[in-house]
């Protein structure tokens, strides 16, 4: 009998400890369903309220380029839209990988987001042995805000008047014909090493600290040749001041339809693009898609761009995602041609 009741106490004790573990599982699963679902909540919330306080565009790069004015032109028209300010915070440094991984180190709320060139994004990871940011893993892609187009432009006593000529006479002349760029790895130094390789001629790099240095010095008769951005060299052409042999596009660009296209082994979109960090809500990523397109269709805002030599362009969440691989891949694959390497 002693027995049996010593059993049923320990069983009576087992009970108790059972319930109390039970308890206590039964807790922490409901704790951590709380936890699981917060985000969901919040994104679904953040969906319909957000934005409920002001917004941050960061741009990597210094103040007064084409990438910032485009922002700062979106940003100002996206205050109206969206019911808060839109500031637009510049973070230059280190050819653009200073601003692009403080976004990319950024909370995913909503409130931080990436404005930044092609070169930035698509060549810095191929140019530099180490960049602060992954472009695939650590972004989420909202769109393209703008293309500019590149125009190759030579001194008007450079005897060249087109491709043909110019390549004829870099022929003739192997390794005296030299061109300038904004610096080593910089889309017009690339530009130039796709020249060399497309058309087998021997041209001589010269880099310069800027494109502004770079233009200013073949416009001089210093060089006889660089690739420059369309703001960044139209109105050298306009004045008479650079000859303009062509766009490098495959197609006549509606900034000028004049200008004879370079051919697809020479085409280069340079474009500017909106990111947000990696794990942004959906639906805080679709509603800014909706309002920056909306912004963008604007008459106003076309004509903001044109004065800047850029155009807009066709693009959502899901097409700017699906380019980036190939692009990566296709700027990679050009920076380790023309052996171009920063540490």
């Amino acid at each position: 009998m002693k027995f049996e009741e010593a059993a049923r106490t320990e069983m009576a004790r087992n009970a108790v400890f059972i319930s109390a573990n039970q308890r206590r599982s039964l807790l922490l699963a409901a704790v951590a369903a709380v936890m699981v679902a917060a985000p969901l909540t919040q994104a679904l919330a953040q969906g319909g309220n957000w934005p409920a306080k002001p917004i941050t565009f960061v741009v990597p790069q210094a103040p007064g380029g084409a990438n910032d004015v485009i922002a700062r032109a979106v940003a100002q028209g996206l205050e109206n839209s969206l019911g808060q300010p839109v500031i637009v915070e510049n973070r230059a440094g280190a050819n653009g990988n200073l601003g692009t991984g403080q976004v990319a180190r950024s909370a995913a709320d909503g409130y931080t987001f990436l404005v930044t060139a092609q070169s930035a994004y698509t060549i810095n990871p191929a140019l530099y042995s180490r960049v602060p940011f992954d472009p695939i893993k650590d972004f989420t892609p909202v769109m393209q805000l703008a293309v500019a187009p590149y125009l190759l432009v030579v001194n008007p006593n450079f005897p060249a008047r087109n491709l043909d000529e110019l390549v004829a006479y870099a022929q003739a002349h192997p390794g005296k014909v030299e061109y300038a760029s904004a610096g080593n790895g910089t889309l017009n130094h690339l530009l130039g090493e796709m020249l060399k390789k497309q058309k087998n001629v021997s041209l001589l790099h010269v880099p310069y600290k800027g494109a502004s240095a770079a233009a200013t010095d073949v416009v001089a008769g210093q060089l006889p040749m660089t690739f420059g951005s369309f703001p960044g060299v139209m109105p050298f052409v306009s004045s008479g001041k650079l000859r303009v042999l062509g766009v490098a596009s495959d197609r006549p660009t509606s900034l000028a339809p004049e200008i004879p296209v370079l051919g697809k082994g020479l085409a280069v979109t340079s474009w500017y693009g909106l990111f947000a960090p990696a794990g942004t809500p959906q639906p805080v990523v679709d509603k800014l898609y909706k309002a920056v397109k909306t912004v963008l269709a604007r008459p106003e805002m076309a004509e903001r761009l044109k004065t800047l030599g850029a155009e807009r362009v066709e693009s959502t969440p899901q097409s700017f995602k699906a380019m980036l691989p190939a692009e990566l891949a296709y700027w990679k694959q050009v920076v380790k041609d023309s052996g171009a390497h920063i540490d």
